[in-house]
């Protein structure tokens, strides 16, 4: 995924917002939903990176 993780959270509150607003028909639902779950996995995948990356410096 060529995303930033600062991109996929913007992208994940867009779409959050749209939900709430009602601005997703049902034709869109499922494909914001799938996109959604992708970004979150890439965010939690990024961010589990970074902290062992970061935990790394400080061991030894």
């Amino acid at each position: 995924m060529k995303i930033t993780y600062e991109e996929a959270i913007k992208e994940l509150q867009e779409t959050v917002a749209q939900l709430q607003e009602d601005e997703v028909s049902i034709d869109e639902l499922s494909a914001k939903v799938k996109r959604a779950a992708a970004l979150i996995t890439y965010c939690r995948e990024k961010l589990r990176a970074t902290e062992e990356e970061i935990g790394g410096l400080f061991e030894g």
